[in-house]
């Protein structure tokens, strides 16, 4: 139980506060380049291929340092870890804005995946550390309905400003953020509230943390949430990343503009869903069965998806508004790995969480590509290639199959009761 005096829970609220701008600032970044993608191309006349390859380093990026996040944030603190962050991040905007070549805005790009990479994590540790465990799910699905704003702001508001101002101008302003930011965590955020009974921090030794990691690693019950954010998350990435409109225009014969709300509704959902089912989850105290109804249903819309049948128009929303809501699941997988390992690895243990779904978005959005191409028969349109229903199935098996990994695994979960159960387990096991 946590004892903390009026000065520091004034405190951790404030560093919260500013850490989930951060995290806007982070989902913005992560989308930008969708909003903006004719804008790049004329200034650095590439192909679109080159434009995939700008907006993919974020994701590579993210992904290799999700374990290296986990481990500064139990050694060096979330302090330390967000104020570099929002250096890097900033200098790599500044660099984005200002680039006089395409080469020197991959540099940028690079340097703005390395920036954000660590705002997740940290978050996560910042909240584990300064608040109940019985508050943990609420506030990371606060903190992930406020960040999706970014995903917002980068969209039509981002395309508008852009067409009135110029995108570099954007990017310059949010270097800017950044920069502020970086300074507001340095002043604010602390990495624990002294003499109120938190752990200590891991010493920041070579033979510690690899032993800490493959503490994680090994321990059987992290591995259940790791496959349960892979398959369900890594289904969401991949398909709402990239596939989505195009799906819904050539299957189902829709506007790009309705369809693309079907993907705006999908995120909407959800945001929603991660306040709501993390507030569910608490306030019954159970992590396992949210997680399986959820993520069932999450496999029951794709499999109605795989057959290609065509909806009314407002039962086609309200199956993109379920599966938002059904997406969220997979956000109480970070609780349930932080929940069964030592108090004091929470970083690492939701590092090595969130590692399997970006990994699995990089891998399998080029594969469900390569697939559909086998079945393409040559049909163009605008430039662009059109699949038939086929085509697409073939596609969509990849994503289908992930999410079947997701509702699978989730019997697997280990109920931890919305506290850390560690040393109980430990103690069973003898």
């Amino acid at each position: 139980m946590l004892n903390l005096t009026p000065e520091q829970q004034r405190r951790r609220w404030l560093a919260l506060g500013i850490v989930a701008v951060a995290y806007v600032l982070s989902f913005f970044q992560r989308f930008a380049p969708a909003g903006i993608a004719q804008d790049l191309a004329a200034a650095f006349n590439t192909s679109a291929a080159s434009l995939g390859a700008l907006a993919a380093t974020y994701f590579y990026v993210y992904t290799v340092m999700q374990v290296p996040t986990g481990m500064l944030a139990d050694t060096l603190g979330p302090r330390r870890i967000l104020m570099l962050g929002g250096l890097i991040g900033g200098v790599g905007s500044f660099l984005f804005g200002f680039a006089p070549s395409f080469e020197i805005a991959l540099v940028g790009r690079t340097l703005v995946g390395l920036g954000v990479s660590v705002t997740f994590i940290a978050m996560l540790k910042l909240i584990a550390v300064w608040f109940e465990e019985s508050r943990f799910a609420t506030l990371v699905g606060v903190c992930m309905l406020i960040g999706n704003l970014g995903s917002v702001l980068a969209g039509a508001p981002l395309s508008a400003v852009a067409q009135a101002t110029g995108w570099r101008g954007v990017f310059i302003g949010i270097g800017v953020v950044s920069l502020a930011l970086a300074a507001a965590c340095w002043l604010i955020v602390r990495d624990r509230p002294e003499g109120a009974g938190t752990p200590p921090a891991v010493k920041f030794d070579r033979t510690v943390l690899l032993t800490s990691l493959l503490s994680v690693v090994k321990n059987r019950d992290t591995w259940p949430a790791i496959l349960v954010n892979t398959g369900t998350c890594g289904a969401f990435f991949t398909f709402a990343g990239l596939w989505t409109v195009p799906y819904l225009m050539q299957v189902h014969g829709m506007e790009r503009s309705t369809a693309a709300s079907h993907l705006s509704l999908w995120f909407g959902g959800f945001a929603v869903g991660c306040l709501l089912l993390g507030s569910l989850s608490d306030r019954i105290r159970r992590r396992k069965p949210v997680i399986i109804a959820t993520t069932h249903v999450f496999a029951a819309v794709w499999l109605f998806l795989l057959a290609g049948i065509t909806l009314p128009l407002a039962g086609s929303y309200l199956l993109f508004a379920l599966l938002g809501l059904a997406t969220a699941g997979f956000s109480l997988t970070w609780a349930c790995a932080k929940e069964v390992n030592p108090p004091m690895l929470s970083g690492m243990s939701t590092s090595v969480t969130n590692m399997g779904s970006f990994l699995a978005a990089a891998l399998l959005q080029p594969l469900v590509g390569w697939i559909m191409d086998q079945g393409w028969h040559g049909e163009m349109l605008g430039g662009a290639r059109i699949y038939d229903l086929a085509a697409w199935r073939g596609g969509l098996l990849v994503v289908v199959a992930g999410s079947l990994v997701g509702a699978l695994c989730s019997w697997w979960i280990v109920e931890t009761g919305c506290r850390n159960i560690w040393a109980e387990r430990q103690k069973a096991r003898g």
